[in-house]
């Protein structure tokens, strides 16, 4: 018999116990270039302690991960973010960010498995980088929405122009965000989820 008394063993925190009135369960993943906000959204958003796998950047990276833009960027998603958001009393979301760096891009195959959508985070100063993200997207059929994180230092344009600059149809919704704000992160997860809706609509 285990002599440890039970109040030594931890239970679950109490934020981490889904609601009973819980009765969806969706999965969404985050993508987007290297240094874009993936992180930065799930920790802001997420009602739980998010479960991260940050890496500091070592000298391994250089010449081989773009970090233009980024320079000051001193650690790196090597697997996954993960994260939770109650969006009411019965819909949970669960959140998985992707590791940025395309050397890594093989892990989203496993991440992408079950998904119902996925928001794609862009940076303006590096727009290029959200070329492949959409198209690989665009190959899967994941249905998607595009939000522009508002980093301080970054060009701002008409979303109708950057919709253009990204090649973006027409029904894709894209929207500014502060993935650092948890209700601006909150509200690009209710425009996926409006989103998505009505493509369910549409194909009912």
């Amino acid at each position: 018999m285990d002599s440890r008394s039970s109040d030594t063993i931890p239970g679950p925190r109490k934020e981490d116990v889904l609601p009973d009135t819980a009765t969806a369960a969706v999965k969404i993943v985050i993508v987007g270039g290297f240094g874009v906000g993936k992180t930065t959204m799930v920790r802001s958003v997420s009602e739980i302690r998010p479960l991260t796998t940050e890496e500091t950047m070592t000298q391994a990276g250089v010449g081989v991960d773009d970090n233009r833009g980024v320079d000051n960027k001193t650690a790196t998603t090597v697997a996954m973010d993960f994260g939770r958001i109650s969006i009411s009393e019965q819909l949970v979301l669960y959140l998985f960010g992707t590791p940025g760096q395309e050397r890594f891009w093989f892990l989203w195959n496993g991440l992408f498995e079950g998904a119902l959508g996925a928001v794609v985070l862009v940076d303006t100063r590096r727009l290029e980088v959200s070329f492949d993200v959409i198209g690989r997207l665009e190959e899967r059929g994941v249905p998607f929405v595009v939000a522009v994180n508002t980093f301080p230092d970054a060009p701002r344009h008409p979303l109708e122009s950057l919709r253009t600059a990204l090649d973006l149809p027409t029904a894709v919704p894209i929207i500014d965000c502060d993935a650092r704000r948890r209700e601006s992160s909150r509200d690009t997860l209710m425009a996926l989820m409006r989103y998505l809706h009505s493509l369910a609509v549409q194909r009912a």
